[in-house]
């Protein structure tokens, strides 16, 4: 059975009454407070405190404040009167009426609260439903008036068009016609001049027949006068030609394009070692960087790690612009505690791993963290937890990457032994 609180203490106005309940001892989490304009009651276990109210009160109004050992009410009267007590003394009956009747009018209280909320929450959608119907029509319209522009502008461009091809084809009809007057008007004169040319093709044919047979008498007489010189004797004239990369003349050449292109070959012969005379013994698959990088991983696997960097090695000799033969490098060197070449190569690595884009990403992190283990092999654990911390910017969701990079720190403060 709870214990019933007595001492407490209120003072009033003529407008508020102010009273103060003491806790004892309770968490203020437990108490729970109930008060219509008859009745207060406060419970909180294990004690309880009743107050059938001697005027009703403003529950509405009124207000509690819990503090770490007491409840302060103000409760403010609906009739400007001085009280001659807190309480009123009644029967059980009467109390369980007033308890009663206090609980009904707080759950009609709440169901017209409810009820009002409800109410207001129909008004509110209501009021959102017509604004969203208003939009959508404004849209609705606004699109509707895009869409007659559009066809307006359409049917303008496609009139137009239309005017265009008709003046088109109508000039290329007046052209056409023009051009078969010339025609008709040349082939007329040409049929002129040919018949022209013909006759007087035959008169000089005619003269030229008895001329010719006086000039030819003429011709025989002469040639028996005139001494004909031998003709000459048969020799070779040797020509000698500049010698050229491109088959074209020097005079419609670029000679700078040339250059700069024949120079570009062999940079790119020089690259691919091609020339080397070391690789000229290799098989075309040992000239394969990728071929070379795949071998280098299994021997890795079999941690035979200094023929996996014979590998990369080689292959770097290929290209030297794959950044993950720096990367698998750097892990062999790792292995075999070559530290200053692990930074080295893993620097590398990220240095040729530019653009920043998702498809290095996992590239990018695992250089960071390779050359983060050689800079903590190296004591140099500042520097080892920035590449930690750079991968976890990659990866976040690392576990194994935040796991090392807080024994990291934990080593920096000196909380954790060194390993």
């Amino acid at each position: 059975m709870p214990l019933q609180v007595s001492n407490y203490s209120w003072q009033q106005t003529k407008t508020a009454v102010f009273l103060s309940l003491p806790l004892r001892g309770v968490c203020v989490r437990d108490a729970d407070v109930f008060c219509t304009e008859n009745y207060l009651k406060v419970n909180f276990p294990p004690f309880l405190f009743e107050a059938f109210l001697y005027a009703p009160i403003d529950d509405e109004s009124s207000k509690a404040k819990i503090g770490n050992d007491t409840i302060d009410f103000t409760l403010y009267k609906k009739e400007a009167v001085m009280w001659e007590t807190l309480s009123v003394s009644v029967d059980k009956e009467m109390m369980q009426r007033i308890r009663e009747n206090s609980i009904l009018q707080a759950q009609e209280k709440a169901k017209e609260a409810t009820e009002a909320k409800a109410i207001a929450k129909r008004e509110d959608q209501k009021y959102t439903l017509n604004v969203m119907m208003k939009i959508e029509e404004e849209e609705r319209k606004k699109i509707e008036d895009m869409k007659e522009n559009e066809r307006r502008k359409a049917t303008k461009e496609l009139e137009a068009w239309k005017e265009c091809q008709r003046k088109a084809e109508e000039r290329k009809r007046i052209q056409k016609e023009k051009k078969l007057h010339q025609q008709e008007k040349q082939t007329e004169e040409e049929r002129k001049k040919l018949k022209h040319k013909n006759l007087t093709k035959n008169s000089a044919s005619r003269n030229l027949a008895t001329k010719g047979r006086n000039s030819e008498n003429i011709f025989f007489a002469k040639l028996k006068e005139d001494c004909i010189p031998a003709p000459r004797s048969v020799g070779n004239i040797k020509i000698n030609f500049t010698p050229r990369v491109f088959p074209t003349a020097l005079r419609e050449s670029k000679v700078a394009e040339e250059e700069e292109w024949l120079h570009k070959q062999a940079e790119a012969r020089r690259a691919m070692n091609t020339d080397i005379p070391e690789f000229c013994d290799l098989k075309e698959d040992e000239k394969n960087p990728e071929w070379l990088k795949e071998k280098g991983n299994k021997l890795f696997a079999t941690e035979d790690y200094l023929a996996a960097i014979n590998a990369y090695n080689l292959a770097i000799r290929l290209n030297n612009k794959i950044p993950l033969l720096y990367l698998n490098r750097a892990a062999c060197h790792l292995k075999l505690k070559n530290l200053h070449k692990a930074i080295e190569d893993s620097s590398k690595a990220l240095e040729l791993l530019t653009p920043h884009v998702a498809d290095n990403a996992n590239a990018r992190m695992k250089a960071h963290v390779r050359r983060g283990t050689a800079f903590c092999q190296l004591e140099l654990y500042v520097e080892g937890l920035q590449d930690y911390e750079a991968a976890l910017k990659i990866d976040p969701a690392n576990k194994i990457v935040q796991n090392d990079a807080e024994k990291i720190r934990n080593v920096i403060q000196g909380t954790e032994l060194k390993s």
